[in-house]
């Protein structure tokens, strides 16, 4: 019987001779108000630059304002509705909705809120950093201190 999860909390990928594959893979993280299906990463597939995971943002949930430091993002809404607050002090406002591709800029401030308190958000994930979460940074935010999130 193989573990459940790496040592960072990733399930276990199949590697064959320069292909990693992972299959069926759970839930296996959550961070800041999101929900994170075990991906490919540095720690199960061996990835240097890449990694890519499912996310999951509950009804009504919101990921707090962070910023990923020297690394890009791009995003694929699969199911649902959400709006980005993202720029300096989070005063610009954008919408997106599943079909979307997005791509985030290293260094940009941004908040997500799924806009549904009944459906769930769920987008594919893909970062040019295979640590996955070494370099994100808190960034300031109203709705970070009236939840009480840290």
């Amino acid at each position: 019987m193989r573990p459940l999860t790496d040592s960072a909390g990733l399930p276990p990928a199949e590697r064959l001779e320069g292909i990693a594959t992972l299959r069926g893979s759970g839930i296996s993280r959550s961070w800041n108000g999101i929900r994170y299906k075990g991906g490919l990463a540095l720690t199960n597939a061996g990835a240097r630059k890449l990694s890519m995971n499912v996310a999951t943002i509950p009804p009504g949930g919101v990921a707090y304002a962070h910023i990923h430091v020297d690394f890009e993002v791009m995003l694929y809404i699969l199911e649902g509705r959400v709006r980005h607050r993202y720029g300096e002090g989070l005063a610009r406002s954008l919408d997106n909705e599943a079909g979307d591709f997005i791509y985030i800029e290293p260094g940009v401030p941004h908040e997500v809120y799924n806009l549904s308190d009944t459906e769930p958000v769920v987008a594919v994930v893909a970062r040019s950093d295979a640590s996955e979460w070494e370099h994100i940074a808190d960034y300031p935010s109203e709705r970070r201190t009236r939840d009480g999130a840290a």
